[in-house]
């Protein structure tokens, strides 16, 4: 199913929904949808060139063109409270994607493409990382992986200087890989794996507290680094970052694993806050300890969250993103989609006018057109702040 859309009359709407939602006065919740590339790489009716992962990583002019086309796909059929339609000025740019493997991957894991799936950094035995850590931090912008971004960084600056994309310019921005962090327990994930992280907790905590420490100073140096070379200044009033896996730890553990290199990482990048995070798992325990202790008003949040208990637990004047499951809204049907979104409208997330509704968190490939449209419908017809019935 595909709906007539009136890009006109939609970005208008668009328009007043967000002008309403800065001036904390909203009518109704703003809908947005999460994408990156992996949903056109592996959609099988998106990707008719059959490109794979490890194409469109290396090889920096189809990363181009992906980039691209999944713009424009998402522009002209999917419905959200973005600005749909053809844009009238450039396409807003590209960016170096290396996914999630980019800081372990820099760090020295390998980093292995799977037939079907997403890129991942191999984790590496203990010893390994004993050597990477005695060998010091890698040079920030020439060293494996970060080197490699930094090769297809300047190739695709260069590039979309002259380049259109259907008879549009691409436009001149360019976002370089490694300014930004997806935190550093998950980076030790990545490193060591999951579950032998998890195990060194309790056999050798020094050894972690020394994995953390390496990791967190690495971070700091690599993203000044960027900054430096995109000529952006820092601190910043408020910064935001992400940490995903300590939803493997008790809150005894966070704070004494990570809380410490998360304010060393706050203190280094912010002048104060308030500061925002994002954080796919079941991390509810966690949320009042991240608000508390590092000013942070702006939550991210994945599916396991309960919104409604979020909202009673951290104020209404915090800003919550999230949390409609991504298989149901790739799998489910059309009444079942409008059943949890109106659930989630229904849970106390309301409260205060601080909430954006979007999947959580990030769009899974193969999700039929028809389930956006029910979703933005039901959210529509649910998230009005006058009428919630």
């Amino acid at each position: 199913m595909k709906e007539t859309i009136d890009y006109k009359r939609h970005n208008e709407e668009v328009r007043e929904v967000w002008d309403a939602f800065y001036k904390r006065k909203p009518y109704r919740v703003p809908i947005v949808f999460n994408f990156n590339p992996r949903f056109y790489l592996l959609t099988s009716w998106l990707n008719v060139e059959g490109y794979t992962f490890e194409q469109y990583i290396k090889d920096p002019d189809i990363m181009l063109e992906v980039q691209l086309k999944t713009r424009k796909w998402i522009r002209l059929n999917v419905p959200q409270d973005m600005e749909m339609g053809y844009p009238e000025d450039n396409w807003g740019g590209v960016y170096v994607d290396l996914q999630n493997f980019y800081e372990a991957g820099w760090l020295g894991n390998n980093v292995v493409f799977p037939e079907g799936d997403v890129p991942y950094a191999a984790p590496l035995p203990r010893g390994k990382i004993e050597e990477l850590m005695e060998s010091g931090i890698p040079d920030p912008l020439n060293d494996n992986w970060m080197g490699k971004g930094m090769e297809i960084f300047f190739y695709l600056k260069n590039k979309v200087k002259e380049t259109e994309f259907e008879g549009i310019p691409v436009g001149e921005s360019v976002y370089p890989p490694g300014a930004g962090t997806d935190g550093p327990f998950t980076v030790a994930a990545a490193l060591l794996g999951a579950t032998e992280l998890c195990i060194a907790l309790y056999e050798d905590p020094d050894f972690v507290h020394r994995l953390m420490n390496f990791i967190t100073e690495a971070t700091i140096v690599r993203i000044k680094a960027v900054w430096d070379l995109m000529n952006w200044e820092y601190p910043v009033q408020s910064w935001g970052f992400a940490d995903d896996s300590i939803e493997l730890l008790s809150t005894k553990q966070y704070m004494e694993f990570v809380l410490p290199y998360h304010k060393r990482l706050i203190s280094t990048f912010s002048k104060g806050g308030p500061n925002a995070i994002h954080l796919c798992g079941k991390v509810q325990r966690h949320l009042k300890i991240i608000k508390e202790e590092l000013n942070v008003d702006t939550f991210d949040l994945g599916f396991p969250t309960d919104l409604g208990l979020a909202r009673r637990e951290l104020g209404p004047d915090v800003l919550l993103r999230g949390n409609l499951h991504p298989e149901l809204l790739r799998r489910g049907t059309i009444t079942e989609i409008e059943k949890e979104t109106k659930r989630i409208c229904q849970s106390g997330v309301m409260e205060g006018g601080r909430w954006i509704f979007c999947e959580g968190n990030n769009v899974a490939p193969e999700t039929p057109l028809q389930n956006f449209w029910a979703m933005y419908n039901a959210g529509r017809k649910y998230g009005v702040y006058n009428n919630r019935d």
